[in-house]
């Protein structure tokens, strides 16, 4: 059975030194400490240790036969936007990235397709680089659940998305910058309580904002399972019903018919959950997604799936059919 894997993050061996280069500490910097290993810095502030599987494509592959995985969906760590940088500056490093995929995805196209980033704080820059993504064999782009100050729905964001659909290329929101993180100092907050958070934030943005009503053929898929947008969509809408002189200011339609209008992945660690968001969105529209190589992932990929009660034809949809059907590519055998 095809397994394909859409969230899957990935960096180039060595950086150039953008700091030193553009004159700023926010770009991330690798210090390769020791051998197999490297220390991810933004500055002199540590940020992850991350070991070869996630530069090295023949480790990955290596890793994916052991785990039965065939194909995945490569895409930059999300630390990596650089979206509060000059605009210029995020274009360089983002080509740089991008490229960086490409070469991957040419070289082993059979196991890879890959997404590209953007700099999306300038949207007419940003088509530029989405444009050029496409011509390099990119299947589409990853940007974050927000840009700056501005939420998804922010008027300035919309020709991107508009561009995305026109070309043809996936959109894959991934968390980042999470709200409250002064708040959530301990525990590991962050990642537990901000990044779902994120998540439905960038849903609802693009909801209310009325991005899916406008473009209807705009493929987006969603982290981590949409985060906290699926079980919390009762309560949503409810505020759509009880109050919409602040809800459905942009969009007037009830915000349950766009589930199945859009893609989530299956990292949300939970058998019941993982049914719900399968009976809620269908089954073609939740797709296999792992956050490999990383510990909050999915340690081995499509496990969840493999393990729930359900007819083969639908855990294969589960596991690449959607996955497929959101890249709007066929695998060639």
């Amino acid at each position: 059975m095809l397994v394909i894997d859409i969230h899957t993050h990935i960096i180039p061996e060595h950086l150039p030194d953008f700091s030193a280069k553009f004159g700023s500490s926010g770009f991330i910097r690798l210090e390769h400490h020791k051998p197999c290993c490297a220390r991810m810095m933004k500055g002199d502030t540590f940020f992850r240790e991350i070991k070869d599987n996630c530069w090295s494509a023949e480790k990955r592959m290596e890793e994916c036969d052991t785990l039965n995985v065939q194909m995945q969906v490569l895409s930059t760590i999300p630390v990596m936007f650089s979206y509060a940088a000059k605009p210029a500056h995020c274009l360089e490093v983002s080509r740089f990235l991008n490229d960086h995929i490409a070469g991957i995805v040419a070289k082993y196209p059979r196991r890879f397709f890959g997404l590209g980033t953007l700099p999306m704080q300038d949207p007419e820059m940003a088509i530029a680089e989405l444009e050029r993504c496409r011509s390099i064999g990119l299947a589409g782009v990853q940007i974050g659940s927000h840009v700056n100050r501005w939420n998804l729905n922010q008027p300035e964001l919309f020709p991107v998305f508009e561009a995305c659909s026109r070309l043809d290329m996936a959109l894959f929101v991934h968390p980042w910058d999470m709200m409250g993180q002064d708040r959530m100092p301990d525990y590991w907050l962050p990642w537990l309580v901000g990044m779902p958070a994120e998540t439905s934030l960038a849903i609802c943005s693009m909801l209310f904002g009325g991005i899916f009503e406008r473009l209807p053929n705009l493929r987006v898929a969603f982290a981590h399972g949409g985060g906290s947008f699926p079980s919390t969509l009762g309560r949503i809408e409810h505020g759509y019903h009880c109050r919409p002189d602040l809800v459905a200011v942009d969009n007037k339609v009830n915000p349950r018919r766009y589930a199945g209008k859009f893609w989530l992945d299956s990292l949300v660690h939970d058998k019941t959950m993982l049914d719900y968001i399968v009976n809620l969105f269908g089954a073609d529209h939740v797709a296999l997604g792992s956050d490999y190589p990383f510990p909050l992932g999915e340690t081995k990929p499509g496990e969840l799936i493999k393990s729930m009660d359900y007819p083969a034809a639908l855990k294969e949809t589960l596991l690449s059919g959607a996955a497929l059907k959101w890249l709007n590519k066929k695998v060639v055998g």
